[in-house]
């Protein structure tokens, strides 16, 4: 089992950006990809981006352009960049390292989660 730890979340307008970061309990990169999810309230789970063991990367359409994320193989950490941010991107985002990635992230291990807040 690995532990991760998000941080990064907050309340920000429209157009701005944030950047989380989702910290692993030691170096499983070569060996998992590392997904970021969001869920709304009253809204299913839903996978915004994600990083495979080789670096490539895959994103949700809703995301495209806007968002990307990447990885620090020296700190044991996956990052989600956010621009242009979006009221509809309000969710809480939460980090997956699975060796098996599903669009509603039914394998892995997960972190507590950090609340995005996209308001003027």
């Amino acid at each position: 089992q690995v532990q991760l730890v998000e941080s990064g979340g907050g309340l920000v307008q429209p157009g701005g950006s944030l950047r989380l970061s989702c910290v692993t309990s030691r170096n499983i990169f070569s060996i998992y990809a590392m997904s970021w999810y969001r869920q709304a309230p009253g809204k299913q789970r839903e996978l915004v981006a994600t990083i495979t063991s080789s670096g490539s990367t895959n994103y949700a359409d809703s995301v495209k352009g806007r968002f990307t994320i990447s990885r620090d193989n020296a700190k044991n950490t996956v990052y989600l960049q956010m621009n242009s941010l979006k009221p509809e991107d309000t969710a809480v985002y939460s980090c997956n390292a699975a060796q098996v990635v599903t669009t509603k992230g039914a394998f892995g291990s997960w972190g507590q989660g950090t609340q995005v807040t996209v308001s003027s």
